[in-house]
């Protein structure tokens, strides 16, 4: 059966392209949708459905835009209702793509309209199950996401319908079936999925913690238990999806202007602007552009725009390296942050070389980390998850996690300088931006994060969980 999983790693998803005798189809595409047309043209294939697994929190789609370019049907499982048309599927409904068919299995849980979808070859062999967030390798979907949309769908209610789902929907199919997933490792729709991006269903009946016998109150408790508040921005990709959005030409004609830095300087205080800078976090430290909040392309850049930038109407100007202005116009679309009106034409050598006012930000070794804690003992600050600061962190460091930083700003001094780092850096200099912007200025960065500091003398303290004490 020809099926082919398109992974994009930044954002963990997987979209998937079926084709049989002409006919296409494309299971919960990215929003740039050209890479799927220009698939199916190479075959030339006709895309004939895009199926959705459910209104997806992490991402905005790219199915209207699909549909309005190739004439294909947009199809969502039972009780979907978007503000757009679409062919609202009924439970076990049959597609027909070429030769192959497409059974819808509707499987409420991650959210009520998520629906799986079984894919069948020519010969009637049942092939494997596109599963959206409802089953994951190692994982299945958080059931926390829609309460934010709907507060009556509680955690509790949707947990309660993935556990049926998957006990009388998913688990009776054959154990040869390909699992083909919506999202791998470092996504923030489950928590505990692994780096494997399909897998049978029979191995993962053996060892998916969600998929072991377990009545359903346990099954509830397994899978709320440890879940972390989910970016600010999921309920607002989940709207876009619902109710429809700009297209993505339209974005991008908008966004694409190269301006010079008087242009640049103009743009940003007419639209209040927030100047977004992605290049990495050593060029940013060197010098950048006052009050420009660092998020390097080279990290998990969506993520974090969507973690740090509160308002998706935010009106945004782009720092870049020469030549990755449209990726970043893309990647920040993706995520529904569409208020993008330009570019520094040549980068932060522009701004540099016009004269005007530059900032830095002073980055010092783990070697240094090491030095400082054993002579000046500056207070110290990690930005790391809660987890993994509990997992070991430098003794007497406080954690403020990066997400959660604009809440407790009262917490860093202004009176005396203190050091902040991270995991490796990349994080830490979000948050060094941030701080800059809201006014601190005296204090460092280690630039290998706790990485760099892991190989010191520093003194470290591991977590121990109370129930191992003894």
């Amino acid at each position: 059966m020809k099926v082919e999983q398109i992974y994009t790693g930044c954002i963990a998803h997987a979209a998937y392209y079926l084709e049989s005798n002409g006919e296409a189809a494309i299971f919960d595409p990215l929003r740039e949708v050209q890479p799927y047309i220009d698939r199916a043209a190479k075959n030339n294939a006709k895309i004939k459905y895009v199926f959705l697994t459910h209104f997806h929190a992490d991402f905005v789609s790219g199915h209207l835009d699909l549909a309005k370019k190739t004439g294909a049907q947009i199809v969502y499982g039972p009780t979907a209702n978007p503000a757009y048309e679409i062919i609202k599927a009924t439970d076990g409904q049959i597609f027909k793509v070429g030769d192959y068919s497409v059974k819808v299995i509707h499987t409420p849980g991650h959210t009520m309209e998520s629906t799986t979808y079984l894919l069948i070859d020519e010969n009637q062999h049942e092939h494997g199950i596109v599963t959206g967030d409802t089953l994951f390798i190692g994982d299945v979907g958080r059931p926390d996401l829609a309460q934010h949309v709907i507060a009556d769908l509680t955690e509790d209610k949707l947990a309660r319908h993935l556990y049926h789902s998957l006990r009388t929907k998913i688990m009776p199919l054959s154990d040869d079936l390909i699992v083909y997933p919506n999202h791998g490792a470092g996504s923030a729709c489950g928590k505990n999925m692994s780096k494997e991006t399909t897998d049978t269903l029979g191995h993962q009946k053996k060892v998916n913690y969600a998929l072991q016998p377990m009545s359903e109150d346990e099954f509830v408790k397994a899978i709320l238990t440890g879940l972390t508040p989910p970016p600010g921005y999921f309920p607002k990709n989940v709207l876009m999806n619902i109710q429809g959005y700009e297209s993505l030409d339209t974005v991008m004609e908008r966004a694409f202007h190269a301006l010079d830095a008087d242009a640049f300087e103009l743009v940003a205080n007419e639209h209040n602007a927030l100047v977004l800078d992605t290049r990495n976090a050593d060029d940013f430290a060197a010098g950048f552009i006052p009050n420009s909040i660092n998020i390097g392309l080279d990290g998990s850049f969506a993520q974090w725009v969507g973690e740090m930038i509160p308002d998706i109407k935010q009106a945004i100007l782009l720092i870049t390296e020469t030549g990755k202005e449209e990726e970043a116009m893309i990647r920040l679309s993706r995520v529904g942050y569409d208020g993008t009106l330009g570019y520094l034409a040549g980068g932060f050598d522009t701004w540099k070389k016009s004269g005007k006012e530059i900032d830095s930000i002073q980055r010092m070794s783990a070697q240094e980390f090491e030095t400082m804690y054993h002579n000046q003992r500056l207070p110290i600050f990690d930005v790391r998850k809660k987890s993994e600061y509990e997992s070991e962190h430098v003794i007497d460091a406080n954690n403020v996690s990066l997400n959660e930083i604009n809440q407790h700003l009262a917490m860093f001094p202004k009176d005396q300088a203190f050091v902040l780092h991270c995991a490796g850096g990349y994080r830490s200099m979000i948050a060094a931006s941030i701080l800059k912007q809201r006014g601190w200025d005296n204090f460092y960065d280690v630039r290998e994060g706790f990485a760099g500091i892991a190989k010191t003398t520093v003194p470290k303290s591991a977590y121990v969980c109370p129930s191992t004490m003894l």
